[in-house]
């Protein structure tokens, strides 16, 4: 649950709100491969972080020397922090546009109430009941608005089965699928699987169900997309702001359609500044050497560090154009394979998994889905620095 809170954030509710207004119901398909592969690395993930007391870092360490391990570590810290900007923003907006006030005593606030759950003594607890609840606000919000957008069933169908690139939309197949499957988010589940069997032992020799999560973040993913491609994209709206997103609920919310979507806006950011950061702070915690859990205060210092980075970002350049935010989600393709590649090979080892290594499906599935993310990062080289109006 805290995977999927933390990967639809802000940026996912634009991506995902930008395909169904654009291209209607085309890119449906693009959900149902980008949720299957994360499915498998998430699962691969937890059986990481169950089948030995190490972290996946120390197995990296282990098999590849510091180097390897210090590069993961800086580099998921890097992505980290380059996505808090636009949580903070998410934050900043959906608090500030539903009160009529500026955004950034907002990014302050809730970037010292974030950092303050921190310190808690208990924080994964609070962590996961923060972050259950923040996905069914969200749920709600566009659950609701579903039924009543009264969908195309035929073309919703014809959408999910049938895969289609429409002119123009290679940007947006390749922000979503980097940010969908997200490895990133994958691999921080090892760790998020560690921590609780930390708090409960017990869990450690029961099955660790990873899907719940993912399939929520799949059903979020697919319900956006059908409810922009059902009220937006006829009237022809191709969402360029907050409030373009938010006319999505407008048949069943009408005039308070706005208050209904800042409010499932600030869900999906609040949730992914908290989470974002814990995995920028966790992992480069870990690559360092200074911890590799919220028991470390080194570890809540980090990750505290990454929400103030953000915030300061957030407050200096404001509302972040969504061309931007698209452009920072892409970028993420580049540092992946590796990552991707590193946790492959930790759960393929017999010596350190044990009775958890991949099966002979799991190294087919996880095999074909490295595949997709190199020939992304190679397509994304194109896409970013040539045809993106942000080099032009």
């Amino acid at each position: 649950m805290i995977t999927a809170a933390l990967v639809f954030g802000p940026s996912k509710l634009t991506i995902t709100s930008k395909m169904g207004a654009v291209y209607g119901y085309s890119l449906l398909w693009l959900v149902a491969v980008a949720i299957f592969f994360m499915a498998v690395f998430t699962a691969m993930s937890t059986r990481i972080g169950a089948a030995t007391n190490q972290t996946l870092l120390a197995s990296v360490r282990l098999k590849w020397g510091n180097p390897a391990s210090v590069a993961m570590g800086i580099g998921v810290f890097l992505v980290a922090t380059s996505f808090q900007a636009g949580n903070s923003v998410g934050v900043g907006i959906a608090a500030g546009e539903l009160f009529h006030m500026s955004p950034v005593p907002w990014i302050i606030f809730f970037n010292l109430l974030a950092i303050a759950m921190l310190f808690y003594r208990r924080f994964y607890p609070l962590l996961e009941k923060t972050m259950i609840f923040l996905i069914v606000v969200m749920l709600f919000c566009f659950i609701i608005t579903f039924f009543y957008a009264r969908p195309d069933v035929g073309q919703m169908a014809r959408g999910l089965v049938t895969p289609s690139v429409p002119d123009g939309s290679t940007g947006l197949i390749i922000a979503f699928t980097a940010s969908c499957f997200s490895i990133v988010g994958a691999l921080y589940q090892s760790y998020l699987i560690q921590e609780r069997i930390r708090s409960n032992p017990e869990l450690k020799n029961t099955k660790n169900d990873s899907h719940t999560g993912i399939i929520l973040l799949g059903i979020m993913c697919f319900i956006v997309i059908v409810c922009a491609a059902a009220i937006l994209n006829p009237k022809g709206i191709p969402v360029n702001s907050a409030t373009d997103m938010a006319r999505a609920l407008e048949p069943i919310f009408g005039s308070n359609a706005s208050a209904f979507f800042l409010i499932g806006l600030f869900g999906a950011a609040f949730s992914s500044v908290i989470g974002n950061a814990s995995v920028g702070g966790t992992l480069l915690g870990d690559a360092l050497g200074v911890g590799n859990n919220f028991s470390s205060a080194t570890v809540r210092y980090l990750v505290a560090l990454v929400m103030v980075i953000g915030a300061a970002v957030a407050i200096r350049f404001g509302k972040l154009p969504l061309e931007l935010i698209v452009f920072a989600q892409s970028v993420t393709i580049f540092v992946v394979p590796f990552i991707g590649t590193a946790m492959y090979m930790v759960a393929n080892d017999r010596k350190i998994m044990g009775d958890k290594v991949n099966s002979l499906f799991v190294k087919v599935a996880a095999g074909l889905g490295l595949v997709i993310i190199f020939a992304l990062a190679v397509i994304s080289s194109k896409e970013l620095f040539f045809n993106n109006p942000l080099f032009k």
